[in-house]
């Protein structure tokens, strides 16, 4: 009696499809791009392994209905115990593995080594994730009864079980994305403009009448957020660039338009361009169009290295399009930052091709992670053959990037997919936490593109393609922070990549999405060429960064 109400809660348990959630299991247990604590790792363990058993549940169901033959009860036992203890010693081995794979990549990346693999808490946490979605398929299952037994009094049995699955499915899909995705996006979009302190919150404003958001200026200040008031009050002043260089610098403007400052992306875009225009911008050397990343937030590390190569002529424009972090707003907010960039764009361009060509600033597309999608998103073939752009910096650019994808399959034959070349290197090329992108066969056309992206970083390398096939990356020699001991398992790589996203944030300095200052400083140095820079400035800029950008200048400008 107690075994059958247990059963009637779990559903019947079947022996092959633990063992082939267990094989998924141990296949989550070998390394990929981002090391991986026992948390995060019991929580990967147990969610593939609950992705096995349904995948062998679900072939199961297949075989059935398609009434395939079935080997004798005995002969599958017999089979059952092989594969078991096969299993067992692919188990064993994988476990023996584990620590000093998770070491050597731990190693590559400066880390300190972990001292145990902490078993017992990985398979504590992982029991307890494949528990609770294995309640959840029960519930799922249960709802897929529930809508057959309602069917079963209207139409035969063959046409009720379908019907029943395509409701079900439309059910999740309804409630998930209308229902639970929408009060999501809506809760956290608020929640971060309340984190971003917006109006009656904010600091006072700046008080020197240049600077956006002081009282002389087009953009209200308690609009901005958080991100952009950071952005506008930090960074180096004409005093720290002339303290840096010895010569004669000036105050570098920064533009920055708040998501609260206008009701639409186009008119943020128009107003981001009359604050430029009232800051005379347009009279500087160099002007930067900046997407930043999903919160609105501005990397230090990016922007204060390039101030200081211009001796402050410059200015950089920059328009808030979400308040969510990237991720979230890569999958919850597809469209909005595209659509900030390219309006933006759309302005400061339409407006910087009307001014003669030897009276006008170079002109530049940047973002880093999300901003660098959206980024290259706006920067179209039309407005590079129609009065170019002078070139483009872009950062960690995020996997479904149309333009790097379009990019990197077309790398030279034998060169590799996380530091391809293209071409001669007259127009794009590639640098990362080993290569500045000085070195190409050709110098530089009039045009000049670089994309910086860290070899271990999965925002850049994830692939969804690998619930099927390895990545190309896989295939190629590892580069010198990715291990050797790379392992291909379908739908098992998927998910370890996509935790290793969540991972890449908090990974060292130079290393998964962790992009540091002084890795920006060969690119901005290839793509804007300062005049008068030797290599020399190069050095001492390093060493100024190794000491104050990778905490943010916050020097007052107000």
């Amino acid at each position: 009696m107690y075994n059958t109400r247990i059963a009637r809660i779990t559903g019947t348990v079947s022996i092959p499809c633990v063992l082939l959630g267990l094989l998924c299991f141990a296949a989550s247990l070998t390394p990929s791009l981002i090391p991986r604590g026992p948390m995060a790792q019991g929580i990967l363990g147990g969610l593939v392994m609950a992705i096995g058993y349904l995948i062998g549940h679900i072939v199961g169901l297949l075989w059935r209905a398609a009434d395939l033959p079935r080997l004798p009860r005995r002969a599958e036992r017999g089979l059952t115990q092989v594969i078991a203890i096969v299993l067992a010693g692919v188990f064993l081995w994988v476990l023996g593995s584990s620590l000093r794979w998770q070491n050597d990549i731990r190693a590559k990346m400066g880390m300190e080594e972990a001292d145990a693999l902490q078993l017992a808490t990985i398979l504590v946490i992982a029991l307890a994730t494949f528990t609770l979605a294995f309640a959840l398929g029960r519930l799922v299952a249960a709802l897929f009864r529930l809508i057959r037994s309602w069917f079963y009094r209207i139409m035969p049995p063959r046409r009720a079980n379908v019907l029943g699955v395509v409701a079900v499915v439309l059910i999740l899909f309804l409630g998930t994305r209308d229902g639970i995705i929408d009060r999501l996006v809506t809760g956290l979009d608020e929640s971060y403009e309340a984190a971003q302190e917006l109006f009656d919150k904010a600091p006072p404003p700046p008080a020197a009448p240049h600077l956006t958001g002081s009282a002389a200026s087009l953009v209200d200040w308690a609009s901005i957020g958080k991100p952009g008031r950071d952005f506008i009050s930090s960074g180096p002043t004409a005093e720290d660039i002339s303290a840096f260089t010895g010569q004669p610098a000036r105050d570098p403007i920064r533009v920055y338009v708040g998501r609260a400052n206008a009701e639409t992306s186009e008119a943020r875009a128009e107003l981001a361009l009359a604050e430029l225009i009232r800051q005379d911008a347009f009279a500087r050397d160099v002007l930067i169009m900046t997407s930043p990343t999903g919160t609105g937030w501005m990397d230090p590390g990016s922007h204060d290295p390039v101030e200081y190569m211009h001796g402050g002529n410059i200015a950089t424009v920059a328009v808030q399009y979400s308040y969510l972090q990237s991720p979230l707003a890569l999958i919850l907010e597809t469209r909005t930052g595209l659509e900030q960039a390219t309006a933006l764009q759309d302005a400061v361009h339409g407006y910087w091709k009307t001014l003669p060509a030897d009276a006008r600033p170079r002109l530049y597309a940047h973002g880093l992670s999300l901003g660098a999608w959206s980024s290259m998103h706006a920067t179209n073939m039309f407005r590079l053959l129609n009065d170019p752009i002078d070139g483009a910096f872009w950062a960690g650019p995020p996997f479904p990037s149309t333009f790097w994808n379009y990019v990197q399959n077309r790398r030279n034959p034998g060169t590799p997919w996380v530091l391809p070349e293209i071409g001669d290197g007259s127009l794009v090329r590639y640098a990362s936490h080993t290569a500045d992108a000085s070195e190409a066969a050709a110098e530089w056309g009039e045009m000049r593109i670089v994309f910086l992206q860290y070899s271990s970083d999965p925002v850049v390398f994830y692939d969804p393609r690998s619930l099927w096939r390895a990545p190309p990356w896989m295939r190629d020699p590892p580069a010198a922070d990715m291990t050797e001991h790379f392992i291909f398992m379908p739908v098992v790589t998927q998910f370890q990549l996509a935790l290793d996203i969540a991972l890449s944030f908090g990974a060292p300095p130079g290393h998964g999405h962790a992009y540091y200052a002084r890795d920006y400083i060969g690119p901005w140095l290839q793509v804007t060429a300062p005049r008068d820079w030797s290599p020399e400035d190069t050095a001492r800029l390093i060493a100024h960064c190794n000491t104050g950008f990778q905490q943010g200048c916050a020097n007052a400008r107000r």
